[in-house]
């Protein structure tokens, strides 16, 4: 059984203003995370750092970082704060569907990506 290699990554940053800044690299994270706090490339972060690295998560494919990636972009506050703890039973509680017109299911998809690879971790 051989060791599984990440080809890409997804990241949350914590802005110098608090926000959060959600992103994507194939291969190398640390260049991505020091081309952040240079402001190599305009845009959301290079108007406010310095930057801190809140989570990190790798994946096999670019595909399923890319795909992640987008979640957690459309998640609230909270649940990218109970991510970056770790708090993965808040983090379902978050993601259930609190409109009475809508059914909630035995599972949510909120989670899959990632707690099947911590479990196995």
């Amino acid at each position: 059984m051989g060791v599984k290699m990440n080809k890409a990554w997804v990241y949350i940053l914590k802005c110098s203003d608090g926000s959060y800044y959600t992103g994507k690299k194939q291969k190398s994270l640390d260049v991505r995370i020091a081309e952040h706090q240079n402001g190599t490339f305009g845009g959301y972060t290079s108007k406010r750092r310095p930057v801190e690295l809140v989570y990190s998560q790798g994946f096999p494919t670019y595909v399923e970082a890319i795909q992640a990636e987008r979640q957690i972009k459309r998640w609230s506050r909270a649940k990218k704060e109970a991510l970056i703890r770790g708090d993965f039973e808040l983090l379902n509680r978050l993601a259930e569907c609190r409109n009475e017109s809508h059914f909630k299911t035995e599972s949510s998809d909120c989670c899959e990506w990632f707690i099947p690879r911590l479990r196995s971790g």
